[in-house]
């Protein structure tokens, strides 16, 4: 489409009405807020993304535990995406004391068996390594992706509501004036 023809609605035409005025008004509003707002939303979420990321990198350790049950490779096991299971686990936390509690382990560990687990500063497990640099990036940028459009949608929807009352005023003026014209233009008795 030409540039020409998207934009006949800012030039001077007898046929343009005030309706098409302010329907060219809306789209270009719509659409200047919704990049607008979608680029901000995205920039906004990808940085507090990178940063909870790198904060993880920051405060997340990992530490050698020894596992204090037995895990069985059982039902919980099975029904895991990643096959592990809950088990107690005791480590040297940061502060240099003896600490035990329960994360996910494989299934199928004896007592006794050394093990990796992650804590944080200060000492206490977190269920997961934290997110590499990498796939730091992809998710921040698939998050940016989705607050973008979660930005994007309620200004396209506002839009399109106020382009449909639009459409409605202009049916019933239209309506107004062939009710109007139309009775001349009907066929005359004689």
């Amino acid at each position: 489409m030409s540039p020409t023809r998207r934009m006949w609605r800012w030039r001077s035409n007898p046929l343009r009405r005030h309706e098409d005025i302010v329907e060219a008004w809306i789209v270009l509003a719509v659409w200047v807020i919704a990049v607008a707002g979608s680029f901000l939303a995205g920039l906004v979420t990808a940085q507090a993304a990178e940063l909870r990321f790198a904060q993880q990198r920051a405060h997340r350790h990992v530490v050698r535990a020894v596992l204090v049950t037995d895990v069985p490779y059982g039902a919980a096991a099975r029904w895991s995406p990643d096959g592990r299971a809950r088990g107690s686990v005791r480590w040297t936390a940061p502060d240099g004391t003896s600490r035990t509690g329960r994360t996910l382990v494989a299934g199928g560990l004896k007592a006794g068996a050394r093990i990796t687990v992650w804590q944080d500063d200060q000492g206490r497990l977190v269920p997961s390594a934290p997110t590499s640099r990498g796939e730091g990036h992809v998710e921040a940028a698939l998050f940016a992706g989705a607050a973008a459009f979660a930005a994007a949608v309620p200004v396209f929807g506002a839009g399109a509501v106020a382009r449909a009352r639009l459409d409605r005023r202009r049916m019933a003026r239209w309506g107004r004036e062939w009710d109007l014209v139309g009775p001349r233009w009907g066929p005359k008795a004689g």
